[in-house]
This record gives structure tokens, sequence and C-alpha cells, in this order.
């Protein structure tokens, strides 16, 4: 089994628990576990493994929470994520990706046939669930990635 490299992450209904919250003047928010950060900082990042985020949103916010966090592998706005993603890397095998909607069927499915490791929180869609290797305990946005972090180096993989 090869070593994981890096984890790649979608944001809203993974690292967020979906929702995106707009007030009247369309200002935006949305909320990040900090067991996720933490994960994210000081385990992942220790261990050499580089955190990367693929989303099809663009948000300042998932800019700043990834400043503080420690995560320069940014890249929003994006249609197709495995298109992205081999932009990054073709070592799919040294992948580890957590989606949570149809939209990251496409990277999942790559990344799981090249012999990469594919997660999901507990409440992603039916089909996500189907594919993954492993579903967090928790919920997107409630530790979900944590879940993640610590099974893929707890040699589950």
């Amino acid at each position: 089994m090869q070593k994981i490299k890096y984890l790649v992450m979608d944001v809203d209904g993974t690292l967020t628990d979906g929702k995106i919250y707009m007030g009247n003047n369309g200002e935006m928010m949305k909320a990040f576990h900090i067991k996720d950060g933490c994960g994210i900082h000081d385990i992942l990042i220790p261990n050499h493994i580089i955190p990367v985020i693929i989303t099809g949103r663009k948000s300042e916010i998932v800019e700043n929470r990834c400043r503080e966090i420690g995560i320069t592998e940014i890249h929003q706005g994006v249609k197709n994520k495995l298109d992205e993603l081999l932009s990054i890397t073709t070592e799919l095998p040294k992948v580890a990706y957590i989606g949570d909607d149809i939209n990251d069927l496409p990277i999942m499915n790559a990344v799981r046939s090249e012999g990469g490791k594919v997660g999901a929180p507990k409440d992603a869609v039916k089909q996500v669930l189907e594919i993954a290797d492993f579903v967090a305990d928790h919920n997107g946005g409630d530790g979900a990635v944590r879940d993640f972090i610590e099974w893929i180096l707890e040699g589950a993989v």
C-alpha cells in the first residue's frame, strides 16, 4: 500500500455542514469545526500530508479559514474537480479524497480506481456513501474530516 501524500477535500457539506447563511445584504457565513482544523493543522501537516481544497464555489471565507489552518493549496470555483486534481498530481494512489455529494463522484471514482482512498461524512448522499472506503462517525462540518485524518494515519490505508 502506498503512503497517502495528499488529502483533498471538498468544502460545503464536508468541512462545513453544507448550510450557507445569507443576510439581507448578501453577506454569507459558514461554520467550520475546530476539530477538523486542528486535525489539518496539528496532525495532517506535521505528518507530511499536503491538505488540498478543491471546491465548486468561491468564497473569501474559505480563503480565510485555509490561511488560519495552514492550507496553501486552495482551488475554488472549480467545475471539473478531477481535472483540477490532475493539474496538481497524477499520483492518484497517493491521494485521499473526502466529499459528500454527486459532484464529488467523478473525482472519487477516479481516485478509488487508481488505488487512492475516498471518504465521506456520515450525512453524505447515498451514491457517495456507497463508494466510500471510509464513512465518518460525524456529519460534514461536525468533525468528519478529522475522523478521516485519524483513519488515514492509523494505517487503515
